[in-house]
């Protein structure tokens, strides 16, 4: 039986983590023990930080609709209970983007709210 010779596969290997740490300062970009290890260490910073982006990117919409709604005399946790009893199923990114962009539109949305509060 031939001998197998592993060079082509662990060269293959190593080209394809040196490729990821492209950019990487010092020997982390170049000497494969250091590469190996900065390349898995952004890659956990990344899944982390894709979760977190979600939860600030849901913070900054938070913090639209409040403001647009305390313009209207009303405070966020009103309104969210307001749009709630209105039966309106509009996510916070599309309300967050109305109150930027189409005030009117919005204004009619939290007269709806307002409406649908006992009071």
């Amino acid at each position: 039986m031939s001998r197998i010779k592993r060079g082509t596969t662990t060269r293959a290997k190593h080209k394809n983590i040196l490729e990821q740490a492209k950019g990487y300062r010092g020997r982390r970009k170049n000497t494969i023990r250091v590469a190996r290890q900065a390349v898995e260490k952004a890659g956990q910073y990344a899944y982390r930080d894709r979760k977190a982006k979600k939860r600030t990117f849901r913070a900054l919409w938070i913090q639209r609709i409040n403001a647009a709604v305390r313009a209207e005399g009303l405070t966020y946790s009103q309104f969210i209970n307001g749009i709630k009893l209105a039966g309106i199923e509009l996510d916070r990114k599309a309300m967050a983007d109305l109150a930027m962009n189409e005030g009117s539109v919005f204004s009619a949305i939290i007269a709806q709210a307002k409406a649908a509060l006992p009071a």
